[in-house]
């Protein structure tokens, strides 16, 4: 019988956590699955519940909670057998849209039982792991802002993108890409990608592939955006990045220099980082439940 934990966030979901507890009750609970609850009261919370249960042997963990906790409890099952499912609960559930999964509790977990597990890539950002986004530049600055917002969801995503276009001040960055040397004077987009969106669908890798043992830089310099941004019809057919002067590379090693150390933001979550950025792909590092489409 498979040994499933379902770690929820109680702070996410609209409606709250029962919804969820009921989907997952309606769905996984049969004679092949045996299930039980815990809430996640913080992160240390979180990992100490997540690691007794590897240490009891657990076969399948599944998160209910939104990116930040998908990076949490993520980081703590790379390297193991362990199965990971994301019942998306957060604003932008950038992870769970990678792989559509519903966004709904019922149908995310009917997707995640009729599923299939794959290994997927990890990023690592000096002494942290990464699922979804890394981001230096003003798409790091941003978050700064977002997060002072009482609400959620797509539009104060918008009003902090710009205010910080009126206050970010970019600053040169020396990137060796792999074998490649990139000098970008004023970058104001920086963004490293293991899949394909910050979340709330907005794209910023278009062609991401979590499984391909590649990482993802997609980076564009501040007096070049306007000219981006002009060809709007780029960003509805999710070719922007292909624009001849928007740096685009896929690449397993990579190390960021840059004059100032500010801070960078982690599927959602801003660091503060002192000296170099080293950036690396981890292939096939984490078990991930594909949900059934």
């Amino acid at each position: 019988m498979e040994q499933v934990l379902v770690l929820i966030n109680p702070k996410s979901g609209v409606g709250g956590p029962h919804r969820y507890i009921t989907a997952v009750q309606e769905t996984w609970d049969d004679p092949w699955h045996d299930v039980y609850f815990q809430f996640s009261q913080s992160a240390e919370d979180g990992i100490e519940k997540v690691h007794r249960a590897v240490e009891r042997g657990v076969n399948t963990v599944l998160v209910v909670g939104g990116d930040g906790m998908v990076n949490t409890i993520g980081s703590e099952l790379v390297g193991t057998d362990v199965r990971f499912g994301v019942l998306p609960a957060g604003s932008g559930n950038g992870f769970a849209r990678h792989f559509k999964t519903p966004l709904q509790p019922g149908p995310a977990t009917k997707a995640l039982l009729n599923g299939h597990t794959e290994k997927i890539d990890v990023g690592k950002v000096n002494d942290r792991l990464f699922f979804v986004t890394c981001s230096m530049a003003w798409d790091a600055a941003l978050v700064e802002t977002f997060e002072k917002y009482p609400f959620r969801g797509i539009v104060p995503y918008v009003l902090a993108g710009a205010q910080q276009l009126l206050e970010y001040r970019a600053q040169p960055f020396h990137v060796e890409i792999d074998s490649e040397q990139l000098e970008l004077k004023h970058p104001l987009i920086f963004t490293i990608a293991n899949l394909t969106q910050f979340g709330s669908d907005v794209i910023v890798a278009p062609d991401a592939k979590a499984d391909d043992g590649n990482l993802e830089l997609v980076a564009i310099e501040t007096k070049d955006m306007p000219l981006v941004l002009a060809q709007v019809h780029r960003f509805i057919e999710k070719t922007f990045h292909q624009h001849h002067l928007v740096t685009n590379r896929n690449f397993k090693t990579m190390t960021v220099r840059r004059e100032n150390d500010t801070p960078i933001q982690i599927d959602g979550e801003l660091y503060q980082t002192e000296g170099d950025v080293h950036i690396q792909v981890l292939p096939s590092a984490l078990n991930v439940i594909i949900p059934s489409l």
